[in-house]
């Protein structure tokens, strides 16, 4: 087949129909797009599968967080877990949007890719060797037909102005008659020319209908060639419907949860931990907890001690046990500087220790107006305490109801001077800003109340029986507890 051949030059397209000359370029353009709706359904895919990634994260910050907060919130009991069974059921379905991106991405996507590599075969010039091989099919077969119509086209042009001519020719003559200046000369040359239009008129008529009759026979081939040409590119494209079809199914199938076992199972036990919920068991689980079943230490009559006097605060509680340790006491009078053996092995000299007269104790109370000791002693004594080094050891002295006790702390720094370890601490703690989660309202006078969304400013850290200090923006410092709030980001 000549590559110069155009098999649409000269012939003018009367209709839009497969049959003209030049109209099969639609069904050779169809193989072209059928690459292009292969990468338009890989990238259809490519966004469902991100899609279900992104939901999948989703999932599992919310149930992260909410579980958190769950936790630490006020809820308990049954309800606890049946709320809970939401969190772990939105984890479970995160899993199973993660498989089903990775179905898409790793099966159907690369399923359609492969395909598609070896369904289009690119030429180095460009486009695909299909569309080239269609293409050719069908100029192959268009081409002797083609070529007959452009001579019936020519063969119409050549009657259709010999046509003309002898009309001319006729009319030319007819005028002639009428003009007695025409001499007979000139009329016979005109009336030849009549006659020769008349004969060129018949065989220009003569050459048309044999052209076109020579076009009509070979129609019925040229039909059955394109046809052929046409049933293969058919074949092809019904190949990649079906294929569509096929990988639409399989992506069909990795979408739909709803035939997925595990899918199933995850509903069910989320209802079953929701049925599980007993408001019964649960308020008796609070009864015996955190209320009337509690056990109570009710008051008894006790005699007055004045070494135990005292009532330790909240705060002084906390930090009763921090860091002190008590190796040795010793008990002097007027001995002070005779050791006893039974209490400790360790001897101070009484010249190393301060005197102090008074009878202080430091167990009681601070309004008890009972004890002997004075303001201005009592005030040195709680504000002061001189340390000694001996064997390695600080030695703390204070005086209770006229006896001198020695106490030996152990410390990793030289010090002279060191503060009453029973005063409230007050060394500086980073402040945080943070958001209260929940309504609280203070049951005692050293604790803060405010309402869910407030905010404030942590002072010190948790202590051990779960309670911060901090001060709200009114500049009230007080208690609270530390799973109420959360940080402020």
């Amino acid at each position: 087949m000549s590559g110069s051949y155009d098999d649409s030059v000269g012939v003018e397209v009367s209709s839009d129909s497969f049959w003209e000359v030049g109209n099969y370029k639609r069904t050779v353009k169809r193989i072209d797009d059928g690459h292009r709706l292969c990468n338009d359904l890989m990238n259809c895919i490519h966004e469902r599968a991100r899609i279900e990634k992104v939901y999948a994260q989703q999932l599992t910050e919310w149930a992260k967080r909410w579980k958190q907060l769950v936790e630490k919130g006020p809820q308990y009991g049954t309800v606890e877990r049946a709320w809970c069974a939401f969190m772990s059921e939105a984890e479970k379905v995160s899993e199973l949007h993660l498989e089903v991106k990775g179905s898409l991405m790793n099966e159907d996507f690369e399923k359609i890719k492969n395909w598609q590599k070896e369904a289009f075969h690119k030429q180095m010039m460009g486009g695909f060797k299909e569309t080239k091989e269609a293409e050719d099919g069908f100029r192959k077969a268009q081409k002797p037909w083609a070529k007959k119509l452009k001579e019936v086209e020519a063969a119409k042009k050549a009657y259709h102005a010999a046509c003309k001519e002898e009309k001319l020719a006729i009319s030319r003559e007819t005028n002639s008659k009428a003009d007695p200046a025409l001499n007979p000369e000139q009329l016979k040359k005109l009336q030849d020319k009549v006659e020769r239009s008349k004969q060129d008129v018949l065989k220009t008529k003569e050459k048309y209908e044999k052209s076109l009759k020579e076009l009509d026979n070979a129609t019925p081939q040229y039909m059955e060639n394109m046809e052929q040409v046409f049933e293969q590119c058919q074949q092809f494209e019904e190949k990649r419907l079906r294929f569509f079809r096929e990988v639409l199914l399989e992506v069909q199938k990795h979408l739909d949860l709803s035939n997925v076992a595990s899918y199933k199972n995850i509903y069910r036990e989320l209802e079953q931990n929701i049925k599980t919920a007993d408001a019964v068991e649960d308020l008796r689980w609070f009864r015996a907890n955190q209320g009337p079943g509690m056990s109570m230490n009710w008051p008894q009559f006790e005699e007055w001690s004045a070494d135990l006097n005292r009532t330790l605060s909240r705060r002084e509680k906390k930090k009763a046990s921090d860091g002190v340790t008590l190796t040795g006491i010793n008990q002097t009078g007027d001995q002070v500087s005779q050791p006893n053996k039974h209490s400790s092995s360790l001897s101070v000299q009484s010249n190393t220790v301060q005197s102090v007269q008074s009878s202080y104790n430091p167990f009681e109370d601070e309004e008890d107006t009972g004890s002997t000791v004075s303001e201005k002693e009592d005030n040195k004594i709680k504000k002061l305490v001189k340390c000694c080094f001996f064997n390695c050891f600080h030695v703390r002295t204070f005086s209770i109801q006229g006896f001198l006790f020695l106490v030996s702390v152990t410390l990793c720094c030289s010090v002279h001077e060191v503060t009453n370890p029973f005063d409230e601490d007050t060394s500086p703690a980073m402040e945080v800003r943070v958001r209260a989660l929940y309504d609280y309202e203070g049951q005692e006078q050293d604790e803060l109340s405010f309402k869910a969304g407030d905010e404030l400013t942590k002072m010190e850290n948790e202590d051990e029986q779960g309670w911060c200090k901090g001060r709200l923006d009114n500049g009230q410092v007080g208690l609270y507890p530390a799973n109420y709030v959360e940080p402020i980001q």
